[in-house]
């Protein structure tokens, strides 16, 4: 499938047209600059046809102070430009990324678990930068020069329509290499922006698992990662640089070859009294402002050629479907019970590769559901789909008789609640974490939930007490310590449903005492799912699920699957004998 590219035409009536009192105001601006360019060059036929031989100084005072008033207007119209319109250009750039982390974050689970996080934020900080080219002077430096270049040409042709045409021909042929190389050059703009997606993600990745890299004595093996990566950027930009070295040789061999002809044909038309020496200068300096915006063009055509590379990669991100946009998701849910039902459930990650197999358990408000089983069973696929992270393939889930599917996802997820097995707790403060879910509660509330999680048996400890920074992901912290955190914070968002995926993997047996007493509070009249290999944590479960290979082994109470001495029984006594 060949990729959709953002043309100049749908750049144009999405992102300048909404601007166009301001790119109004910079052709205006670009029109008074270059008009006032074209004071000096004119003013030179003046200069020496008319002032010097006939040495007339108040004509010469006239004509200084009229070139130094253009000049003026020049800086202050360039001034202004970069004022309005470079400034609007990185609003612009700041409101485009807003747009693409919005749409990011509204993507479902299973975008982001084929993408790596620092590849989107490389997509979501630098594809869009290239917009400044677009809104800001880039664009309206490309009309302001195409402007000159036609009114220089109009002047010249006055003044020798021979060298004019003798101008032209290495100008069109200068033309004409500009635009293959474009073509050439958007794709490797376009392949650019991956590979530094790839490499700042991988760079992301290395740092964030630092402990592991050192742990096993990796640093030499991610540096080769890392070099190669780089090197494969270095190449792509190597290849885009030839191609614009290509483009400003060209331009000035092709510029050279024109000034040169202009020399012999603007001296023998001296010689032979066909041109003045006035004439002859004003001649080059209008030249010299046609061609300048044509060998500007070629650098602004490379900026917007990287702006609509960068365009392509953003629309492809904002072109996806976010999990809110499914149409059919109309119920609101202002307030809910917790009765969820799984009714012939089967999933697939693939293709014709199910995970589930027609799962079917009704959980009552309220009901401790506890899924055991060996890992890759499919415990934590049923939490993600009671969760709404994932979508059943066939079947139906439904919350309180309605259903999940056709419920909308804001005002279901505003009363779930999830503490999972690695918690991802926020650089910043223990207070930020635990307020993360509700950063509008009372100190009581927030207090409340500390001592249910037993987290001022730590903090307490602490100099800075609930204030003290944790770090990235919580680095400062033991797991037990991360742990209890995330469990205050889901006590203080009080979800009706809560998913516990291995809430209790990561402690020590005393924490764990602790904890199993703080999540007896957590779970008291909501409807929770428990995925546990520590049998003795969900004894007390209204309904036991025992899951094997997508399936639904065993069901019921603790004592109702030891008295049948199935599978869960020879679980539970290889446990008690460790």
């Amino acid at each position: 499938m060949s990729e959709k590219k953002v043309s100049i035409l749908t750049a144009f009536k999405t992102i300048i047209w909404p601007r166009r009192k301001l790119v109004f105001i910079g052709l205006l601006l670009i029109v008074i600059s270059k008009a006032a360019s074209f004071v000096a060059p004119m003013s030179l036929k003046y200069l020496m046809d008319d002032i010097i031989p006939n040495k007339d100084l108040a004509f010469l005072k006239i004509l200084v102070l009229v070139v130094g008033v253009a000049i003026f207007i020049q800086a202050i119209t360039s001034f202004l430009l970069t004022k309005i319109l470079s400034v609007q250009a990185q609003f612009l750039i700041s409101e485009l990324r807003a747009q693409v982390q919005k749409k990011v974050l509204s993507l479902p689970i299973r975008f982001f678990d084929n993408e790596k996080s620092g590849a989107l934020v490389s997509r979501i900080m630098s594809d869009v930068e290239g917009v400044r080219n677009l809104i800001g002077t880039g664009l309206v430096q490309l009309v302001g020069g195409t402007i000159t270049a036609i009114v220089s040409l109009i002047l010249l042709l006055r003044i020798s329509v021979e060298m004019t045409l003798f101008t032209l021909i290495p100008l069109a042929i200068f033309a004409v290499i500009a635009l293959k190389a474009f073509k050439i050059i958007r794709p490797i703009f376009r392949k650019r922006g991956k590979i530094n997606a790839e490499v700042k993600g991988r760079l992301t990745e290395t740092l964030g698992g630092i402990r592991v890299i050192k742990g096993f004595n990796a640093e030499a093996q991610e540096q080769k990662v890392f070099e190669s990566g780089v090197n494969e950027l270095f190449l792509n930009v190597k290849k885009s640089l030839t191609a614009t070295a290509f483009m400003t040789s060209s331009s000035t061999f092709l510029i050279g070859i024109a000034t040169t002809g202009i020399m012999g044909i603007g001296g023998y038309k001296i010689m032979t009294d066909e041109l003045s020496i006035g004439n002859f200068l004003t001649f080059t300096f209008l030249l010299g402002l046609m061609i300048a915006p044509i060998v500007q063009m070629s650098n602004i055509g490379s900026q917007l050629t990287e702006a609509l590379a960068g365009l392509d990669r953003t629309e492809e991100l904002m072109n996806k479907t976010a999990e809110f946009d499914e149409k059919d998701r109309t119920i609101i849910l202002d307030d809910i019970k917790g009765e969820i039902e799984f009714n012939n459930v089967s999933f697939a990650y693939e293709e014709d590769k199910n995970v589930l197999h027609n799962i079917s358990f009704k959980a009552k408000s309220g009901d401790v559901i506890a899924l055991v089983g060996s890992s890759g069973s499919g415990k934590s696929t049923i939490a993600g789909l009671s969760a709404t992270f994932l979508n059943p393939k066939s079947g139906t889930i439904s919350i309180d008789g309605k259903d999940i599917s056709k419920v909308n996802l804001n005002s279901f997820r505003k009363h779930l609640g999830v503490v999972l097995q690695d918690e991802f707790l926020f650089e910043g403060s223990i207070r930020d974490n635990i307020l993360f879910p509700r950063p509008e509660a009372t100190n009581e509330e927030l207090y409340l939930a500390i001592k249910a999680a037993y987290v001022n048996e730590f903090t307490d400890r602490f100099e800075e007490g609930l204030d003290t920074l944790i770090g990235e992901r919580g680095v400062k912290l033991s797991g037990g310590q991360r742990q209890r955190i995330a469990i205050a914070r889901a006590i203080l968002a009080n979800p009706k449903i809560l998913i516990l995926d291995e809430a209790t993997s990561n402690l020590d047996t005393e924490s764990e005492a602790l904890i199993q007493k703080s999540l007896a509070t957590l779970t008291e009249g909501r409807t929770t799912f428990v995925i546990a290999h520590r049998l003795s944590t969900i004894k007390k479960a209204n309904q036991i699920l025992v899951i094997e290979n997508g399936s639904i082994a065993e069901q019921g109470t603790h004592e109702e699957l030891i008295a049948k001495e199935g599978r869960y029984y020879n679980l539970f006594t290889y446990q008690a004998r460790i």
